[in-house]
């Protein structure tokens, strides 16, 4: 399992970090864990599985 920053996270997504943060408050990007500033952080493998279902449904 490799993590992703909440920045690495937004730019692999191509959103902002904001839209990341609300993600995972909705519970829709699950974070693993969290790093010493308290941001979350992601598996990449999940977050490259939600990018292509949400592509799926039209896009994030």
């Amino acid at each position: 399992m490799s993590l992703m920053s909440t920045e690495q996270t937004a730019e692999f997504l191509g959103v902002k970090v904001e839209r990341v943060k609300r993600l995972a408050r909705e519970s829709l990007l699950i974070a693993k864990s969290e790093d010493e500033d308290g941001e979350p952080q992601f598996d990449s493998a999940e977050v490259a599985k939600y990018k292509e279902l949400a592509a799926r449904f039209g896009g994030l």
